[in-house]
């Protein structure tokens, strides 16, 4: 499998991502907008995650940047997708509580934005709420955060490869 993404350039990986997180945020807005799901706290956290991402991925493709450069992309999308894995991972542990151990629901994010003290909006886009354990839908058995972890972890390995092709190439020129 490395030998397969070594035949990519970083260029091409960055590419991939951007496509790939596109993908990703198009559904989110396919499922708000069409399937008439609401998006709980967590699931807000991990869209900006991805925004940043794919943010970070089209700057990437575009700048074609030298080896350097290019780790420091690699790095920044590899720690954003680490903190999604987390926020989505966080979501499916929340979604396998027992119902006594879920969190009470809180208020809507707006409210919570409009009256509480930015920790405390900080606190509800990281740590979520009751709300962020339901499972309004599934696909093979998963709900979205855990498909959402999944890409997370997509993610990472892909730009690990950019960054081990990086070092491959070092090793190649040097």
């Amino acid at each position: 499998m490395v030998n397969f993404f070594l035949k990519f350039s970083t260029r091409q990986i960055y590419l991939i991502i951007f496509l790939l997180v596109g993908s990703l945020l198009g559904y989110a807005a396919y499922s708000i907008k069409v399937l008439g799901l609401e998006a709980c706290t967590l699931c807000i956290t991990q869209q900006f995650f991805y925004c940043l991402i794919g943010v970070s991925s089209f700057i990437a493709f575009l700048h074609n940047p030298h080896i350097q450069a290019s780790k420091l992309y690699s790095f920044s999308i590899t720690l954003f997708a680490v903190a999604g894995a987390w926020i989505s991972g966080r979501q499916v542990w929340l979604q396998g509580l027992p119902e006594d151990e879920v969190p009470l629901c809180g208020p809507p994010l707006e409210y919570i934005v409009d009256v509480f003290p930015f920790a405390d909006v900080l606190n509800a886009l990281f740590m979520g709420d009751g709300n962020c354990a339901e499972i309004p839908w599934q696909f093979l058995g998963l709900s979205m955060a855990g498909w959402s972890f999944i890409f997370f972890v997509a993610i990472i390995v892909l730009s690990l490869f950019a960054i081990l092709k990086n070092n491959f190439l070092i090793r190649v020129q040097g």
